[in-house]
């Protein structure tokens, strides 16, 4: 594949097995960086290694749960002896709670509270932690994927208060970061997507009401958005084209925040 704008660049993508992380993955790869890609689903890695090599690309992965402190330090540590270390890393493992009972406050259950917490908030903490030194040797960028969840309060049809909590966290904890990074040259910025048509939203997807609603809560298409969509800011976020952008929440959401 030609040069592109993350050449030469080690790009560390979690979730790269299905939806949005396999979508950057993929557009990782296609501007030239050497892709890692981390999942907890093993099958999934491989089909994205395969349809990487039918576009002329490749991809280191791991197969790793993101929520385990061992496993992630032993994951990264590979990572960075490898490849020597880390230019881009894109945070996008992330869960829905409802099986297990997410909710509104008065309802949610406990269970659904710290699996949510641990799959989309912990994890990123606990990936940040280990892959930072290596980032900021190299004056590296970090993408936190959130959700318009994080930013604005969900109705009856989105009511999941872990989920907008974890997501919350993540805003918050990236521009914390964002400010501490910046004098040593490292990018700390944020996607919040809107509702994206990937396998985490098949429920959504599935709803005539939320389909229904689709002209208002997006409506600059008044439909869903796709993975490349999120890709595409993704991939502006790690290269030069941002490097004097830091701490931004980036919603890429069909206008549902603008209103």
């Amino acid at each position: 594949m030609s040069a592109g704008r993350l050449h030469g660049r080690v790009a560390v993508v979690t979730g790269a097995a299905s939806g949005i992380g396999r979508a950057v993955a993929q557009r990782y790869a296609g501007e030239g960086a050497t892709v890692v890609g981390i999942d907890i689903d093993h099958t999934g890695l491989a089909t994205l290694v395969e349809s990487l090599g039918q576009a002329g690309a490749s991809a280191t992965v791991h197969t790793c749960d993101v929520a385990d402190p061992v496993v992630v330090a032993s994951t990264i540590d590979a990572v960075v002896h490898r490849h020597g270390g880390i230019d881009v890393l894109f945070n996008g493992v992330g869960v829905s709670g409802r099986r297990w009972g997410d909710g509104p406050v008065d309802q949610c259950s406990l269970e659904a509270w710290q699996r949510v917490l641990d799959c989309n908030l912990t994890s990123m903490f606990l990936v940040c932690r280990h892959a930072m030194p290596s980032i900021c040797a190299r004056r590296g960028a970090v993408i936190n994927l959130a959700s318009v969840l994080g930013i604005v309060g969900g109705d009856e049809d989105f009511a999941t208060h872990a989920y907008a909590a974890s997501k919350g966290g993540i805003i918050a904890l990236s521009r914390a970061m964002a400010s501490y990074y910046a004098p040593q040259g490292v990018r700390v910025n944020v996607i919040a997507p809107g509702l994206i048509a990937t396998p985490m939203s098949a429920r959504a997807q599935q709803n005539p009401q939320i389909i229904a609603r689709l002209t208002t809560l997006q409506p600059l298409t008044g439909g869903f958005g796709q993975p490349d969509d999120i890709a595409a800011a993704a991939c502006y976020l790690a290269s030069d084209d941002a490097r004097f952008v830091t701490g931004i929440v980036l919603p890429v959401d069909g206008g549902w925040t603008v209103r």
